[in-house]
């Protein structure tokens, strides 16, 4: 089974996420034993943000690390048990706020579109928005 950074290679719809995992050096640490839950953007995600943004972080690598780590949560927590939250405390040391709404789980203004992409140090569930720290 593949790690994190594998499948989010692998899958083909995250080589923005990719590159900025790379840029902030955060490859070996999405590659180690974990276990990590990840709120992975898309590439569309990314694509939502203003014009220049992405550049922009990946020239401000502190900022790009912390909005990262913001999308990662310590330990594999599945679909199931994310429902049960209303908030979980991120990799960055803030809290994302989860709501359930009609079966549908949002992380702050992110709606999850997909779940439970298992990897051998956690788990990825895919967002389609980018989430920022305060």
């Amino acid at each position: 089974m593949a790690n994190i950074v594998e499948t989010a290679v692998g899958a083909g719809s995250f080589s923005t996420l990719v590159t900025a995992v790379k840029a902030a050096g955060l490859v070996d640490t999405l590659s180690g034993p974990g276990p990590f839950t990840v709120f992975a953007p898309t590439d569309e995600a990314f694509a939502k943000l203003p014009a220049g943004t992405v550049e922009a972080l990946l020239n401000d690598i502190p900022k790009l690390t912390a909005i990262l780590t913001y999308h990662v949560v310590p330990g594999k927590v599945m679909a199931a048990d994310v429902m049960q939250l209303q908030s979980a405390k991120t990799v960055n040391g803030q809290e994302v706020t989860i709501t359930v709404k009609d079966g549908a789980v949002m992380v702050d203004n992110a709606h999850v579109i997909q779940t439970d992409i298992e990897c051998s140090n956690g788990v990825i569930h895919v967002i389609d928005s980018v989430i920022l720290p305060q």
